[in-house]
């Protein structure tokens, strides 16, 4: 059964389209999205010295996307639902090829840091309308097979996103991270033209109150994460951003509260099916996109590698995230979508607490083993828990189950990378203890730039700064795997299976 049978979801004055061209579509999109997450991480430091951009600026390049991306992905799911999902894809793909093209020729880091801010948006149209028009197309379990082809999309970019990059760099510049989406974006385009309409005939208004303080409360929370290392964690900024995101995330939780039609449905909640499992995508990319952000320039400085053998070194990574997912139908068969979801962050912790004895110098093979059992992780997580979010609602809310599952998803990413990245910053300006300048040489060397610490001060505080970062990343991996069990427990002791059977999904 296909979308066909849910003549109430779907306009009358568009004939339906073959099943395939709308999984091609929306897996290329799936592709080009989570490219420009990761992607830019590899070409942050040539980006730098390019534009002679600050390290907070040239941050606010990764932060921009990801917080946009997750502050309109709420609203996209509404948006969806009221004025239709190819409507809403179409639009957002437009949107998302033209800030390319503005961020990929930008002569400052500023029209970068809006180009990719405006990015962010046409991407969560993309996202949250591309899965709703699946879940509206496939059922059953040609549905699962189809959110596998989906999963591994989204695994794909993400993991070739660093590798992909490293590659552009290396071969033109880093303008050509960003213009590569304009080409991606045209032939997304092309193949979703055809497609048939849907959306939720209940829907009558986007919640613009609940857009405004969500996306306050989530750029002021990135924020002071950005910011801490400068200001201090106890610092009046700091501590300023931490407040007003309370505050603004309080006005969100009363704003969705007394809407007639709010774009976060905290009724859903009550299930805990679909409380656990829109708080599973957090378990996996608040680990999986800080590592595909900040391991390359690890692997650049630390351990010399070039940007485009950094993007190969994450290969045991990212591959598994690639393939597992296309296999997750056969796998659900054997086990369950819950015994999936809990056993993927569970794995994943494991690699993690690996990683603490690990080095990209001395112990190379370690590394990579770790890497590939974190890589298997989230490979078997990312086949089913997009099918799971959308099958654990009704068929007219699945833009909605769509939107609030994706704003977690990119949520754990924008605050696993802030988060990351003052950690690392962090550690790395104690291991020099009162050096002057300390901020600075710690943002050379968590972008990657160990050789301008060595030229500048010598061997002897590039020593330092490296024993203070290789600290930071092993708080890092312990905060990260603490997270990834979290949600393991949670997947496991919440889920039913039962409750994951909507519309034959």
């Amino acid at each position: 059964m296909t979308g066909a049978d849910q003549p109430h979801l779907r306009a009358a004055n568009r004939a339906p389209v073959n099943p395939t061209r709308v999984l091609v579509a929306i897996a290329l999109a799936a592709v080009m999205l989570p490219i420009s997450v990761t992607g830019p991480g590899v070409a942050l430091a040539d980006m730098s010295g390019a534009l002679n951009a600050s390290a907070a600026s040239t941050q606010w390049v990764l932060n921009a996307y990801n917080v946009a991306f997750t502050a309109f992905m709420l609203a996209a799911g509404s948006a969806a639902d009221l004025f239709g999902r190819r409507r809403l894809f179409l639009t957002g793909t437009t949107i998302f090829a033209l800030a390319s093209l503005v961020a990929g020729t930008a002569p400052t880091i500023w029209l970068v840091d809006v180009a990719r801010f405006i990015q962010g948006m046409g991407a969560a149209a993309v996202l949250t309308s591309g899965s709703a028009l699946l879940a509206h197309t496939f059922s059953g379990p040609a549905r699962a097979r189809a959110f596998g082809i989906f999963g591994a999309s989204i695994g794909f970019g993400l993991a070739m996103g660093p590798f992909v990059s490293g590659l552009l760099v290396g071969a033109a510049s880093w303008r050509a991270v960003f213009l590569v989406n304009v080409l991606l974006g045209a032939v997304v385009l092309v193949l979703a033209w055809p497609l048939s309409e849907s959306k939720n005939p209940g829907a009558r208004r986007i919640d613009i109150a609940g857009v405004l303080t969500f996306t306050a409360a989530l750029m002021l929370l990135a924020l002071g994460f950005v910011e801490g290392p400068s200001h201090g964690w106890a610092g009046a900024p700091t501590l300023g951003s931490f407040g007003g995101a309370a505050v603004f995330l309080a006005a969100f939780v009363i704003v969705e509260l007394r809407s007639s039609e709010p774009m976060f449905d905290l009724s859903l909640l009550r299930r805990p099916t679909f409380v656990a499992i829109i708080w599973q995508p957090v378990s996996i990319v608040f680990a999986f996109a800080a590592l595909l952000v900040y391991l390359p320039p690890y692997f650049q400085g630390v351990g010399g590698a070039s940007s485009t053998m950094s993007g190969a070194m994450l290969l045991p990574l990212t591959l598994p995230v690639f393939i597992l997912p296309l296999f997750s139908g056969a796998l659900v068969k054997r086990l369950s979508v819950r015994i999936l979801l809990a056993i993927g962050p569970a794995v994943l912790a494991a690699a993690l607490l690996l990683m603490t004895l690990t080095d990209p110098v001395s112990s190379r093979v370690a590394l990579f083993a770790a890497l590939l059992m974190a890589g298997i992780g989230i490979g078997l997580a990312f086949g089913v828990m997009d099918n799971a979010a959308v099958s654990s609602v009704p068929p007219e809310r699945s833009g909605m189950a769509s939107g609030m599952f994706n704003t977690l998803r990119v949520a754990g990413e924008t605050i696993g990378v802030a988060c990351v990245a003052g950690l690392l910053l962090t550690s790395t300006r104690q291991g020099l203890g009162g050096v002057a300048s300390s901020g600075a040489i710690a943002d050379d060397v968590v972008q990657g730039r160990l050789d301008s610490v060595r030229d500048a001060g010598g061997a002897e505080l590039a020593h330092r700064a490296v024993l203070g970062f290789e600290h930071g990343w092993t708080a890092v991996y312990v905060l990260l795997a603490c997270v990834a069990l979290a949600g393991s427990i949670a997947i496991f002791t919440m889920v039913r299976d039962r409750d994951l059977d909507q519309s034959g999904g």
